[in-house]
């Protein structure tokens, strides 16, 4: 199943991003293959990071809650608010 995350930074945690972004990047490797896409979300002049985008594709919403938990992001409490949704890959 997919699952479409959209995460928000809390405001003025761009060093916390910045600190824990190396182990986030050990994790999405760690998982690369449940992880669909992966990114940063960036402010209008691309010069910052204000969230992530991520399709991870894991057998329920309580695999994927269990994923999500060991983000080291989620750990070192980076995100303002985690939006998730069932996601249906139609193109291409």
């Amino acid at each position: 199943m997919h699952f479409f995350v959209r995460c928000t930074d809390k405001p003025n945690h761009q060093e916390v991003r910045l600190a824990n972004r190396a182990a986030h990047l050990e994790f999405l490797k760690a998982n690369i293959d449940k992880v669909l896409i992966a990114g940063p979300t960036l402010t209008d002049d691309a010069q910052g990071m204000t969230g992530s985008v991520l399709v991870f594709d894991v057998a329920d919403r309580a695999a994927l809650n269990a994923l999500l938990a060991l983000d080291p992001y989620a750990k070192a409490g980076l995100f303002q608010s985690v939006e998730v949704s069932v996601y249906k890959k139609v193109f291409p």
